[in-house]
């Protein structure tokens, strides 16, 4: 099952996406910009691969809501995160705020 809700962070309005898979849920925070996702996003494989794309994308590991997404440290971001500001062990939130 695939769900997609409006999120609220600070007064500003993001999309919230959970994918229900046997065995775990895949969660994003979307923005026009970039995005946050949890622990199944591989931000090497963007940083490397997929570079010439320029993805600006986080990764918080160990979250199981879109809530603790955005509340969770940032584990990896990628390198056109970093160009905002996005740090590993910036909350969710925060990232987000800076891909508005």
């Amino acid at each position: 099952m695939i769900e997609m809700k409006p999120i609220e962070v600070q007064g500003q309005n993001t999309i919230g996406i959970e994918v229900k898979l046997p065995k775990t849920t895949l969660l994003a925070v979307t923005t026009e910009k970039g995005y946050i996702m949890c622990g199944a996003l591989d931000v090497q494989l963007l940083n490397e691969r997929l570079k010439d794309r320029q993805i600006i994308a986080g990764r918080a590991t160990g979250v199981r809501s879109l809530e603790q997404l955005l509340d969770a440290p940032l584990e990896s971001v990628t390198f056109e995160a970093k160009k905002l500001g996005i740090q590993p062990g910036m909350k969710g939130s925060e990232a987000i705020l800076r891909m508005l």
